[in-house]
């Protein structure tokens, strides 16, 4: 396993855990408290769960288990998926951060935070996937397949 499959593994972590206890302190809040989550509080705890560890770690495993790049591959370059990563891991946590918080009114700054981590975590997975596309490819099976072997 090679040092940017356990960057995006180790991240997935981090932010499960992280998920996790902002979870637990939504749970006491509500049951303990009376005091329910709002809006985007859901939204925020939803993407340190779906997004930072769901996403990561099977970003993290693809990377690792799909085939080796083609000699001819020009699209996937290393280099693209450590950007990816850089895009994703820091919008993320950004934008669980302003969703946690919350936004004062419409349009103010909080919005616009949000929408900018969502819109960079939108292009770290269009680049991921435009590196990782050529890999995404039959290593054997077509020959298996033709025999007639099913699975």
């Amino acid at each position: 396993m090679f040092s940017t499959v356990r960057r995006f593994i180790k991240t997935a972590i981090l932010f499960l855990f992280t998920g996790l206890a902002y979870g637990g302190w939504l749970l006491y809040r509500r049951e303990i408290l009376g005091i329910w989550p709002t809006p985007h509080q859901v939204s925020a705890h939803s993407h340190l769960v779906a997004i930072g560890f769901v996403m990561f770690l099977i970003l993290g495993v693809a990377l690792w288990m799909f085939p080796r790049p083609a000699r001819d591959d020009d699209r996937y370059r290393p280099r693209r998926i450590e950007v990816a990563w850089w895009l994703l891991a820091p919008a993320t946590a950004l934008r669980f951060l302003a969703e946690a918080t919350g936004p004062a009114e419409p349009g103010g700054w909080h919005g616009w935070v949000i929408v900018a981590a969502a819109a960079a975590q939108f292009v770290g997975f269009a680049l991921y996937f435009h590196t990782m596309w050529p890999r995404i490819r039959p290593v054997g099976s077509q020959f298996r397949e033709k025999k007639g072997e099913k699975f």
